[in-house]
């Protein structure tokens, strides 16, 4: 099992991590219903208001689980992934993906 940690990272402005939201909401049912997708959910920062917090006010991170890195390939190239990119094209800067397993076993 793989963890995916991609930080999206948006224009400045409430308006366009929104928009960013807005449309993951449209998808995600659909990406659960994906073989191999065993999680898949947008986190935004938490205003802890602590010293020790790293803040990313224009950036959405999506947590995701995949069984293989097959599946999530397959994820990358489906119809609504491919919509959902063109939807969030003017409100997106650029995207890190971080493919993670588990380091103790």
């Amino acid at each position: 099992m793989l963890t995916v940690i991609a930080e999206i990272r948006t224009r400045p402005g409430a308006h366009h991590r929104q928009a960013v939201l807005d449309a993951f909401a449209k998808i995600i049912p659909t990406v659960l219903e994906e073989e191999g997708c065993f999680g898949y959910a947008p986190l935004v920062d938490h205003n802890a208001q602590v010293a020790f917090q790293t803040a990313a006010p224009d950036s959405v991170f999506m947590l995701e689980k995949w069984e293989t890195v097959a599946h999530l390939e397959a994820h990358l190239q489906t119809s609504h992934m491919k919509e959902h990119s063109v939807a969030v094209k003017d409100d997106v800067l650029d995207v890190h993906i971080h493919i993670l397993e588990d380091a103790i076993k």
